[in-house]
């Protein structure tokens, strides 16, 4: 919960991995795709920590549109896909070096994908110059980000206006210094 046709990435195309994964840019025929799949990921595993109010609140927010404005903004949009080219997962890079969304579809998750993804937008960033990365990670991304050298800086409360209230929630301020 951090708050394209990006082509930053260095590959276009899918990389090989010995999963059967790989990473490639977004298109814009992806935006559905994602939205299904963060907001699957929202209600499936969200529920293991946070409420059923903060679950609907978080999960209210992310639509196709989205991804297509932050392609139309130029952002870098990394779609990891399964052998059949259909997204599993993604994250976004933006140009200041914010990694915004990182997230995977349940039926694909604990098989590295948030580490590839992290990875590769390490990589990008490195190239593009930026001297660190930084995120708000859920309390559910929170370990994957961890797992990546990323350190918490603070926690960070607010709330997300949702059928006419203002829900609570959390995530932390993260960040990584890249070498």
């Amino acid at each position: 919960m951090s708050s394209s046709t990006s082509t930053s990435c260095s590959n276009p195309q899918p990389d090989d991995a010995p999963t059967g994964y790989g990473i490639r840019a977004f298109r814009k025929g992806d935006a559905d795709a994602l939205a299904a799949l963060a907001r699957r990921a929202i209600l499936t595993i969200g529920p293991r920590a946070f409420s059923p109010a903060q679950v609907a609140a978080w999960a209210a927010r992310i639509g196709p549109e989205l991804f297509l404005a932050r392609a139309n903004e130029d952002q870098t949009l990394l779609v990891a896909v399964d052998g059949h080219d259909r997204p599993c997962a993604y994250a976004i890079l933006e140009s200041d070096g914010h990694l915004d969304h990182l997230y995977c579809d349940p039926d694909h998750t604990r098989r590295g994908l948030a580490e590839r993804l992290l990875a590769r937008a390490e990589h990008v960033a490195h190239a593009a110059g930026a001297t660190h990365l930084h995120t708000e990670a859920s309390e559910l991304a929170r370990p994957a980000f961890e797992r990546a050298g990323y350190r918490i800086t603070h926690r960070r409360d607010f709330a997300i206006e949702h059928a006419g209230k203002h829900v609570p929630i959390h995530n932390y301020a993260m960040e990584k210094l890249l070498a």
